[in-house]
Formats: C-alpha cells, structure tokens, sequence
C-alpha cells in the first residue's frame, strides 16, 4: 500500500522534540498574534461603528477584522523565507541526520545545530527561498509528465476523473521540495543547486513510487486536519463570541488557522519524515539516469537554468570533518 513505516516516523519525531516544540511555538505563536490583531480590528471597528446605525457599525467590524487578519497574514509571507530556512530546513536537518546514523544535540542545541548546517548547505535564507521556488516548479513539471502517461492509458472514463486526479496531485507534490532538500544534507553538498538537480533527476526516475506514497500522505494529512478543523470550531466560536461585534464568519475563519497551525507544527513533519524514508530508501545505490537529465533539460527551462546557477554558485564553504561541510 505504501512504503514508509508510520512506526519509524513517529519515533523520529519522538527524538526530534525540541524542534517539533519549536515548531509549535512558532505556528501558534502565529495564531495568536493572528487572533489577537484581528480582534483589536474588529474592535476598532466596532468602535468606529458606535457613530452610525446596527448595519453600519457590523460592517466597520467586519472591515476591521479583515484589515487586522489581513495585516498579519501579510507578514507571514512577508517572512515566509525565515520560516522555510529556521523552521523547515532546519527540522529536515536534524531528521537528515538522526536517519543516516549521525548524533545531534539535545534541546534547543537541535535548533542551533539545525541552523549551522543550513547556513553551509544553502547560505543566506533568501537562496534558500529562490531555489526552493525552482524546485516547485521542476516537480511541479514532472507531475504533468506522469499525469500526460495516464491520460492515455486505455482505462474507461479515466478522462472523466482526470481534473480531479490532477488537482489532487498538484496537493500531493506539496513537500517533494523539502525531499530534494533533504538529499543536499544528506549528501553533504556545498552546492545546493547541483545537488538540487541531481534529487530531481532521482525523483523523477522514482516518480512514480514517489507519487503514490504522496498521495497516501496527501489523504492522511488532510484527513487529521480536517478532522483538528472540526474539533476546533468550538474554542474558534467561543473566541468570535468574546469579540467586539461577534464577527460571524470569525468562528470558521479561526478554526481555519488552528487546523493550520496544527498542520504545520505537528502533521507535516510526521508527512516529510514518511517521505524521506521512501525517497532515501528508492534512491540508495542508485546514480542520477542520464536520459531523465536529458528529459528534465527539454522539459523545464527552470531545470535548464539550474545548471547555470550551479555553476555560477560561491555560497558553499567547506571544512575538514564534521557533520557539515
């Protein structure tokens, strides 16, 4: 059915708790400076309201909820290399190495042992973000490679569900990236984007298990968090109520961001922990196929790309010993 042990996952992540705490800290800390903004919008609004009638004064509070969710969804992006680089590269960092036999440090040392290896991996955050995006966009072309082979399988109404299997593929390649980014530390790689295209290459000579184990994780995420969304309504509606105004699409709005929250900070590196195990498990022994090279070049101008930016790369440095080169 799939070929990651949820077992071994667990037990990563188990040995990995600092990070996960981490995690929390942040993606809730999010939340709540969410909910908090949010509702001093609203009450501003609220506020501002009292100078007019009923319908005047719920809209200002709905415009002020809006204004403060929206405020601080802006700077989450605005962050979102930060977050990618401390937060997602750093916890695949210390997975990387627990799996491959190596030791890290305990309690907050994970976080900045995670940060050093990064940093010598990848350099400054904002490299780690552009070659993130390519990556995205070289998985996200070797998807519609495997999707083009099964629209034309002699299967009866595949045609039908075929929207339906792209759109649910488009999910499921979600955290491949951080895959490819996973073999650049385990490779012990001083350059990332030479590295990056030789993951790619492997991933798509894999595609196919890849993709299946994808979609296994795919459902089984989206199912825990749904099922967080639903447990959730409760407290959200509880703290919509408590707000000036009682903002009434507060509740599903917040729910929203717990489930989230939950996501980000506890079922996707249980996700990424599953799909290391079967990208570095399908890969061992195995050297980047020259006609999937070939493939790729014709395919995507951002993997064409990518061997310029290799060669023009000066970020990496390289030191005798150690877990970090």
């Amino acid at each position: 059915m799939w070929d990651f042990s949820i077992s071994a996952a667990l037990g990563l992540m188990r040995k990995t708790a600092p990070f996960l705490l981490f995690r929390i800290v942040v993606y809730f800390g999010i939340t709540a400076a969410l909910i908090v903004i949010t509702g001093t919008g609203a009450g501003l609004g609220w506020g501002i309201g009292n100078f007019g009638d009923a319908e005047f004064r719920a809209t200002a509070t709905g415009y002020g909820a809006l204004g403060g969710f929206g405020l601080t969804a802006g700077v989450v992006f605005f962050f979102r290399d930060y977050l990618l680089y401390i937060v997602k590269a750093g916890h695949i960092a210390v997975m990387v190495e627990l799996m491959t036999g190596g030791k890290i440090p305990e309690g907050r040392g994970q976080i900045e042992y995670a940060k050093t290896v990064v940093t010598a991996r990848f350099g400054e955050a904002s490299a780690l973000f552009a070659l993130d995006r390519v990556i995205k966009g070289v998985v996200a072309a070797i998807t519609g490679v495997v999707q083009g082979l099964m629209s034309i399988l002699p299967i009866p109404g595949l045609s039908n569900i075929m929207g339906v299997v792209r759109a649910y593929l488009r999910v499921a390649v979600g955290l491949v990236d951080e895959v490819i980014l996973a073999h650049a530390i385990k490779t012990r790689a001083v350059n990332p984007w030479a590295s990056a295209r030789e993951g790619l290459v492997l991933y798509g000579q894999n595609a196919r298990v890849m993709l299946v184990n994808a979609a296994w994780l795919t459902a089984i995420v989206y199912g825990l968090s749904f099922i967080v969304f639903l447990l959730m309504l409760a407290p959200a509606a509880a703290i919509v109520y408590l707000m000036p105004g009682a903002w009434s699409a507060g509740g599903l709005v917040f729910a929203l961001v717990f489930a989230w929250a939950v996501k980000a900070a506890l079922i996707e590196p249980f996700a990424i922990a599953c799909l290391l195990q079967v990208f570095f498990k399908v890969t061992e022994g195995q050297v980047p196929n020259p006609e999937w090279e070939a493939k790729l070049d014709k395919l995507s101008d951002k993997f064409r790309a990518m061997a310029g930016k290799a060669a023009a790369w000066v970020g990496g440095r390289k030191t005798e010993g150690g877990p970090v080169a």
